[in-house]
């Protein structure tokens, strides 16, 4: 399914691989100061932090995959089958919908910590936006550059985890993701010595043995592991363009393949989209399946006192450059 991670150089960058096996007209969505979101339970909404991201527009409201706030705060759902479980509306309780979930956060928090106030006063319910579309399973990395959290709201209620690691992909919950990466903590970018037996000349025969046991299927707790081990070492400087480029290569890490993951119906799930926002700068990066080229829309050079959704839909075909 999909992976979201955090990474910092000089500016903070937040993105996701969003992967699945068909595609819902996905855009970059801008969504202005004066936008009205009308929420289910919460009334009107008519002013509020502007925001850019990936989203499936329907009747006129985004349903965001993952965005980010002009005050650099960073949200994506990524999928949690089996295990999110979201119920009744509460009286006493801010009563917000699962779709409703990232607007409700991006359009009044600037920070982890002020989101976490909203946390505490919410109710995630089972509402759904029409009788078209099922009800997303889903959990949630927030993150604003200084600290990381994962929101997960379960059988059991609603989980606030502080994420050290940056990362999140699908299931298991975020703590077993997060406990599974004991088990590798003997990997390295550093060439392995021979601890397995004094008696016998081991030695290493290729570049990159420090790492051996990192796991390379396409599972999520695989990729957890792996893009962890991946972003955590990631040596990068300061620039724009190769800070971009790194959070690109960090993510390319869990692509999918189309042909790799065989689903029932004979469908394969691919990596749709790979994206890489500068929170500081509201410049939302994205490449496609189809199209490695790395786009650019910059949420600035809108009109961001507008009330109507800015919406670029994604740039699909490779673009290759002829160089003779």
């Amino acid at each position: 399914m999909c992976t979201a991670a955090t990474y910092r150089t000089k500016d903070f960058y937040f993105g996701r691989t969003m992967d699945y096996e068909l595609s819902y007209g996905e855009e970059v969505v801008i969504v202005p100061r004066k936008y009205a979101f009308h929420f289910r339970d919460m009334g009107l909404m008519n002013s509020h932090y502007a925001m850019i991201g990936v989203a499936c527009v329907m009747e006129n409201y985004p349903l965001y995959y993952d965005a980010v706030n002009e005050k650099g705060l960073g949200m994506a759902g990524l999928n949690f089958v089996g295990n999110a479980v979201y119920g009744n509306k509460v009286r006493g309780k801010d009563n917000v919908a699962q779709f409703e979930f990232i607007p409700w956060i991006l359009g009044q928090c600037a920070t982890v910590q002020e989101a976490r106030k909203l946390l505490h006063r919410i109710n995630i319910d089972n509402t759904r936006f029409n009788d078209t579309l099922p009800l997303a399973e889903l959990h949630w990395l927030i993150s604003d550059g200084h600290e990381t959290i994962t929101v997960e709201v379960m059988k059991d209620g609603m989980h606030i985890y502080d994420n050290p690691v940056g990362i999140l992909t699908n299931n298991p919950p975020f703590e077993e993701q997060m406990f599974q990466l004991n088990n590798y903590m003997n990997l390295s970018v550093k060439a392995p010595q021979n601890h397995f037996s004094d008696k016998l000349p081991l030695k290493t025969y290729s570049r990159g043995m420090g790492a051996l046991g990192l796991p390379g299927d396409l599972s999520s707790q695989s990729r957890f592991v792996r893009v962890s081990f991946v972003k955590m070492n990631s040596v990068c400087s300061d620039s724009e363009s190769e800070s971009v480029s790194q959070f690109f290569h960090i993510l390319g890490s869990v692509d999918q393949q189309r042909g790799c993951c065989e689903l029932e119906d004979g469908q394969y799930e691919v990596t749709i989209y790979t994206s890489c926002c500068n929170a500081e700068k509201g410049v939302y990066y994205y490449t496609t399946y189809d199209n490695h080229q790395i786009t650019a829309v910059d949420m600035y050079k809108e009109n961001l006192d507008a009330a109507v959704l800015i919406r670029y839909l994604l740039i699909q075909g490779e673009q290759i450059k002829m160089q003779n």
